[in-house]
């Protein structure tokens, strides 16, 4: 029987391996979001196939997504993460030898294993809050933003990989690529000090809902909607700044910092958000998510310079977080612990299908109409998320969420 000190000292220990793993898997993503679009632009003969190997890597993520919940709700995260780094290793070789025999279509293959990695890692949120429950159940909210902040590190490191790597090999990127096999061994290695609880905990009360009959759910389908468009629109936009700052003549270490102030505007209000959902409830913070996205379109319209490009990606990042958080806190509340694994992986894929598609469209949206096209088309898909909070409220309250 452990002391309350013990328990505290357990959370506390949990958490902060949660949150060194999700820094490593952001090192890996905030470097590819770097350099993926610029070396599919440097491999491709239509430069419309330039984000190929952007979709590839979501696209794995997404066709992963129910495999990697089915492995863990069998055999546990542990294992699932152990699963998801080694993927991660051979994804980034595999990259690393694409562009150095200059293949496209081998790089698309292996960004698609690639995705596997974050097909795994994605759930890190979801461990922050089975470990709140077992050990501090009225601070989910609080445990699953801290340990989105980790990716503060991915959000510094990321970008400074990207340009000290990019040129180590003589074929540009390759050295990248190689050096993301780094960051995977060491989320293969601190996997292994996970000890998460149990992974279907306590009795199970009532039936276990069809997924279908779940998602008929306001809570979860609004939640599912939220966290797809909140992703769809970040990375819609994400991935298009890099190239849109290339075509707009400004230089590479411009576009990585950038990028770095986006990915800390991503993950730094996680050392805050989950504290402010206890106060103030879950809709409201998504609200705030999604009127920041507003005013990031607004800036991104106003102009193309450096300091327009930062900003706007900053706004983007910080409602990224919000809604994203909130939407991640909302979902936890529309299923029985016995059904977590299928609702989480449902919605992963959910979220993982808009990005591909996202994706996919950016690169075809920056070479045919430009910059401006990019964020107009975002906005509708923010105001629906918009509308969907504001009518779910109506029902449920402003205030689920918050702890009094």
């Amino acid at each position: 029987m452990q002391t309350i000190s013990g328990v505290l000292a357990t959370y506390r220990v949990q958490l902060t391996l949660l949150a060194t793993l999700q820094a490593l898997l952001l090192v890996n993503n905030v470097t590819l979001i770097g350099i993926n679009g610029l070396a599919g632009f440097m491999l491709a003969d239509d430069k419309r196939l330039a984000t190929l190997p952007v979709a590839g890597y979501v696209l794995g993520a997404a066709a992963f997504s129910m495999l990697a919940a089915q492995v863990m709700r069998r055999w546990g995260r542990r294992i699932g993460y152990t699963v998801g780094s080694l993927v991660g290793i051979a994804g980034a070789f595999a990259a690393w030898y694409a562009v150095s025999v200059e293949s496209l279509g081998l790089l698309f293959l292996a960004t698609f294993i690639t995705g596997a990695y974050n097909a795994f890692g994605v759930s890190y949120r979801f461990a922050a809050a089975d470990v709140a429950d077992a050990y501090r159940p009225s601070s989910r909210a609080r445990a699953i933003s801290l340990v989105l902040a980790g990716g503060i590190v991915g959000g510094v490191v990321g970008p400074e990989v990207a340009k000290l790597t990019r040129t180590m090999l003589p074929m540009m990127f390759a050295g990248s690529y190689l050096a993301l096999a780094g960051f995977a061994l060491a989320s293969l290695v601190l996997a292994q000090a996970l000890r998460l609880p149990d992974r279907n905990p306590g009795p199970v009360v009532g039936p276990v809902r069809p997924l279908a009959q779940i998602l008929r759910t306001p809570a979860c389908w609004v939640a599912v909607l939220v966290a797809a468009l909140s992703y769809g629109v970040m990375n819609l936009v994400m991935v298009s700044t890099p190239l849109a700052m290339d075509l707009c003549g400004h230089p590479f270490a411009s576009a990585a910092m950038v990028l770095e102030w986006h990915v800390i505007g991503m993950f730094a209000p996680g050392l805050f958000t989950g504290s402010l959902i206890a106060r103030h409830g879950i809709m409201p913070i998504i609200v705030t998510g999604c009127l920041l996205m507003v005013g990031c379109t607004i800036v991104a319209l106003s102009g193309v310079d450096v300091v327009q490009f930062l900003v706007a990606n900053f706004l983007l990042g910080v409602g990224w977080n919000f809604m994203y958080t909130g939407a991640t806190a909302l979902l936890t509340t529309s299923y029985q612990p016995q059904e977590k694994n299928k609702v989480q992986g449902f919605n992963d894929a959910c979220v993982f299908l808009v990005m591909v598609s996202s994706s996919l469209s950016s690169g075809i949206l920056l070479q045919t109409d430009g910059w401006q096209l990019v964020n107009l088309l975002s906005l509708p898909f923010v105001l629906l998320a918009l509308g969907s909070v504001l009518w779910l409220a109506r029902g449920i309250g402003w205030r689920v969420g918050r702890v009094a």
